[in-house]
């Protein structure tokens, strides 16, 4: 009987990787880390990890590891977030089997995923791996099972750190991992008041605002939740916008499953021109204002 193993830090991620691993696994157990919601009928299995007060996500590695050591899955299918994926390489480096990053595909026992932002693409045998795995690659399949619940026991970690505090972080109001319609802002804008166009033309469009690392880690404009790239989010939506971006791999990663591309840059030979399925050489002050008044 195969098994699967669905680590996931978001209730949704966690639904959709248990629809995936059903079909490719008998058996499906799903890891819930801490206070993370399960969903009703995922999994035949759902083991929790209570994680002891100070101790951070990224601290149930080491329970995470006993548990798969323990249970030997076929697969281990991961949500590709900061912890999950810290979490993720430590059972891996503990189990001495390997870690796919940014799966799009799951057939046959063979994992596709891209890289050089998406100009190639690289086909590894998936047996025994963990794999992460790109949001909305299992979408439109069924999840189902019993639930049946079992806590796991608490190992601690060879080395830990101890939380704290902390300070929530302001949500968008927006997943952009669910969007229909993107608009991603980049370096174009030289003010952080120029994006209140990039966001007006976002909920025009009835979609959500995102953007390039520089505006999150360079000037602190918007919050790391909307980063969209290679350490960031991966995002497909029907419609991309990117505006004022200068398409480098690391950004393009993120966002090149897009239904279609539109790119606004005032570069002419800006590499995103060569992405995209539509482009319009110009200054994002100048163009998304002309967009917006003919929505």
């Amino acid at each position: 009987m195969t098994k699967a193993l669905v680590l996931a830090e978001r209730a949704d991620a966690a639904v959709e990787l248990a629809a995936g691993a059903r079909t490719i696994a008998d058996e499906v157990i799903v890891v819930a880390i801490a206070d993370m919601p399960v969903a009703e009928g995922i999994a035949d299995r759902v083991a929790h990890v209570t994680l002891p007060e100070g101790a951070t996500v990224a601290a149930a590695a080491a329970t995470v590891s006993a548990f798969w050591a323990a249970e030997r899955p076929d697969v281990t299918l991961v949500e590709p977030t900061r912890h999950m994926k810290i979490v993720a390489g430590t059972v891996a480096a503990a189990a001495g089997t390997s870690v796919i990053t940014d799966a799009i595909a799951l057939e046959g026992g063979v994992a596709s995923s891209m890289y050089f932002g998406g100009v190639g693409l690289k086909k590894q045998r998936s047996d025994a791996s963990i794999i992460t795995v790109t949001p909305g690659t299992f979408a439109g399949l069924e999840a189902s099972g019993a639930n049946a619940a079992e806590e796991l026991a608490w190992v601690a970690p060879a080395a830990s750190v101890t939380l704290v505090s902390s300070t929530p972080i302001q949500k968008s109001g927006v997943d952009l991992t669910k969007a229909d319609v993107v608009v991603a802002a980049g370096r174009g804008f030289a003010t952080e008041e120029d994006l209140g166009a990039a966001k007006e033309l976002a909920e025009k469009l009835g979609g959500g605002l995102g953007c390039s690392r520089p505006l999150t880690e360079g000037v602190n404009w918007l919050p790391t939740e909307l980063y969209i790239g290679v350490s960031g989010l991966i995002v497909t939506p029907k419609v991309y916008i990117a505006a004022g971006i200068s398409g480098q791999m690391q950004h393009m990663v993120g966002c090149n499953r897009s239904g279609v591309m539109f790119a606004i840059n005032k570069d002419k030979n800006a590499p995103v021109f060569k992405q995209c399925d539509y482009g319009i050489i110009g200054d994002v002050n100048t163009v998304i204002p002309a967009i917006i008044a003919a929505l």
